[in-house]
């Protein structure tokens, strides 16, 4: 059996791995494609460089792809250097795991403002996405940030932190030299719903609780309590010690810090206000527990000036060619994995995993329990998979030369793994990214 999987983040790893195990009775092939030069995916590209444990998560994917029974093919993009066809004729099946990079829409007046910004393209600048730009503007000295998940957290927290403070992390020198020129004195997290409500981790919680030179503020109209919020309370562990957390900031006194983080509940955003094509201030909408735990619209609004706004309100798929794309939800059609036509009838070959397949909800554990799903869908429909002409793999090496890509492979990607922590060794720390694909291309073929 020869199977494609396009993506090579945790979603395609596990699936990988799984399927491996699941079919030792016979011979499983298994090439894995990535539109970067890097593998891991949203644990390179998403989180947050001042996380080492979440990262930790790259040892146990790198294990994986170490053990060279997964054949790695970096830098080849899906649609252009391999298309739909070109994998029908050299595998079995294919599964797309490609993810969500994307930031969600959030449809209020001015939110097109220069200095109105997604996150997540803020969060591919300081993790050192080689397609986005090198350069952020930081000039705003109060900042809005809306959501109350991690994202928004994340986001918050790399804007309030002092830059060398991060020198310790893999940032590269283009971000370190950016944050440096950082404006931020203020920095504001707005939420739709309560403390009882909010999405954040507590590991999440208690980072941005304790930054170093920060006073985390909260505001006592903030905590309201209903009886959906009680039992949240009464019946989950992190979101008891997530309130407990959030109170015991109320009694905290501010120390005077270069730095704020102000943590507001009850306040959805309804326009930017801008001046001159520029952000200058923001309107949110008081909102009120409903007593389940939701929250409805009061007709109280409330403005703050800010220079910049940072909207993490969620992920969203990217269509790939020739792939029935759910375009309200940001994912590829499917049931359970099995990718669906425009009349909800099955495509034969065609599997999805991860947050293409789910949407971006669930943290990272979820993802291989999503992918046992779509595994088994795909060994279940054997008898409608695709009949290769040219299955050996040897084939799709040639079919890549040929067109002139210029891929790269498991090997490459230890020399290039090597190089970041060479770069990190000279300056005292464990690895500084690469950012330029030519660099990465560089040090993947460099000759010892």
């Amino acid at each position: 059996m020869r199977l494609a999987i396009v993506g090579a983040g945790p979603a395609g790893i596990y699936a990988a791995d799984l399927l491996i195990k699941a079919e030792r009775e016979f011979d499983v092939s298994i090439d894995l494609f990535d539109l970067l030069p890097a593998p891991y995916g949203l644990v390179r590209y998403g989180v947050a460089p001042d996380h080492p444990r979440i990262k930790g998560i790259i040892r146990a994917l790198y294990e994986v792809l170490d053990r060279g029974d997964i054949r790695f093919f970096g830098n080849v993009k899906y649609g252009t250097d391999i298309t739909l066809a070109e994998l029908q004729e050299h595998y079995h099946a294919v599964i797309f795991a490609t993810g969500a990079i994307k930031d969600a829409d959030l449809n209020i007046p001015g939110i097109d403002l220069a200095g109105s910004f997604g996150a997540a393209d803020f969060v591919n600048w300081y993790d050192a996405h080689p397609d986005f730009p090198r350069e952020w503007d930081l000039s705003a000295k109060d900042i809005a940030v809306l959501g109350n998940g991690n994202v928004a957290l994340d986001v918050a927290r790399i804007l309030a932190k002092q830059p060398e403070d991060l020198l310790t992390t893999d940032i590269p020198d283009n971000v370190y030299q950016g944050l440096l020129k950082s404006n931020a004195t203020d920095i504001h997290v707005f939420g739709r719903r309560g403390p009882a409500q909010v999405k954040f981790s507590p590991l999440e919680l208690r980072e941005a609780c304790h930054i170093n030179n920060v006073d985390t503020i909260v505001y006592d109209e903030d905590f309201q309590y209903d009886a959906g919020s009680q039992e949240a309370i009464d019946s989950n562990n992190q979101v008891r010690v997530m309130v407990n957390t959030l109170e015991a900031l109320r009694t905290e006194e501010p120390k005077g810090a270069t730095k704020r983080l102000h943590l507001h509940f009850f306040a959805s955003p309804v326009e930017i206000h801008g001046e001159d094509g520029k952000v200058v201030g923001i309107k949110l909408e008081k909102t009120k527990l409903d007593g389940k735990g939701g929250v409805f619209p009061t007709g109280e609004f409330v403005e703050y000036p800010v220079q910049a706004v940072y909207r993490a309100v969620g992920y969203f798929g990217s269509e790939l060619p020739e792939i029935p794309f759910d375009a309200k939800y940001g994912v590829i059609k499917n049931e359970a994995g099995r990718v669906l036509d425009a009349s909800g009838k099955q495509i034969p070959g065609v599997y999805a995993t991860g947050w293409i397949k789910r949407g971006p909800v669930g943290l990272i554990g979820h993802t291989k329990s999503d992918a046992m799903e779509t595994i088994a869908c795909l060994l279940e429909d054997k008898a409608s998979w695709w009949n290769p002409t040219k299955a050996d793999e040897g084939a799709i090496t040639e079919l890549l030369t040929n067109k002139g890509v210029q891929f790269l492979g498991w090997p490459e990607w230890l020399n290039i793994d090597q190089t970041e922590k060479d770069l990190g060794a000279a300056s005292g720390r464990e690895r500084i990214k690469l950012v330029e694909r030519e660099d990465f291309l560089k040090a993947a073929f460099k000759k010892d």
